[in-house]
């Protein structure tokens, strides 16, 4: 008997550590499934999350925050010559023009589509009969002489139509407007200043280019400094032209 109650009580001892592990099994499968609770959760919270984003993405005004993406993706379309024919992009102001010991710098540009603006007599256009599409003018000032040249380019359609309308040009080289300096004023209507001129065919363009003296005096023939840099300024001027 003695041993049967040793027997019974320790089976009656051991009871408890097997509660102790049921609990602590049971505990351990609660806080497991917690930890794979919270785990979905957070995965259905990035789902959620992404889906959103993706959802977002597909309001209108995220079309319209992409739609310069894709276009600024496309190829630009190529400019005409005549939308390209500007005095930036064939004379920037911020080069310097070098020809052997001439040193300039453009002070000055405009450009204009109809050829008569850039003549002195805006009711007449001497170029009318002759397929003149525009023109350009700048200036450019010498940095080490007191000497200013005035470019006039004359665009045409083709190099034939250009050559016909060489003479004329020569001619009437007096008859075109004199690119001033910014800040530079133009004398007055007697005034005749001293000036040297070339005209040149360039391909499908014209060039006049003109040379005077800051101070505009005056002279009936250019004297060497403004000889020299009138053909200077001209080579600088029929540069650009040169292989169109």
């Amino acid at each position: 008997m003695t041993i049967q109650r040793g027997a019974h009580a320790r089976g009656d001892d051991e009871q408890p550590p097997h509660g102790h592990r049921a609990v602590g099994e049971r505990r351990r499968l609660v806080a497991l499934w917690g930890v794979v609770a919270v785990l979905a959760a957070g995965g259905v919270w990035v789902v959620s999350t992404s889906h959103q984003q993706s959802t977002a993405s597909g309001v209108p005004g995220a079309d319209k925050s992409a739609s310069p993406a894709a276009a600024a993706g496309q190829p630009a379309q190529p400019l005409t010559e005549s939308q390209s024919f500007l005095a930036d992009r064939y004379f920037p102001a911020q080069r310097a023009y070098e020809y052997d010991n001439y040193r300039a710098r453009r002070s000055a540009a405009r450009e204009g589509t109809e050829c008569r603006a850039v003549q002195n007599d805006k009711t007449r256009d001497a170029l009318a009969e002759l397929g003149c599409q525009g023109w350009m003018g700048i200036a450019l000032t010498r940095g080490d002489q007191p000497v200013v040249s005035s470019v006039t380019v004359l665009r045409f359609a083709d190099a034939a139509a250009a050559a016909r309308a060489l003479q004329t040009v020569r001619e009437k080289a007096a008859d075109f407007e004199f690119t001033y300096p910014d800040g530079l004023l133009a004398p007055a209507g007697n005034a005749r200043p001293m000036a040297a001129s070339k005209v040149e065919l360039v391909g499908h363009h014209i060039t006049l280019t003109v040379s005077r003296y800051l101070d505009q005096r005056t002279g009936e023939a250019p004297d060497e400094l403004l000889t020299t840099s009138n053909r200077a300024a001209a080579a600088v001027a029929g540069q650009p032209f040169m292989w169109m």
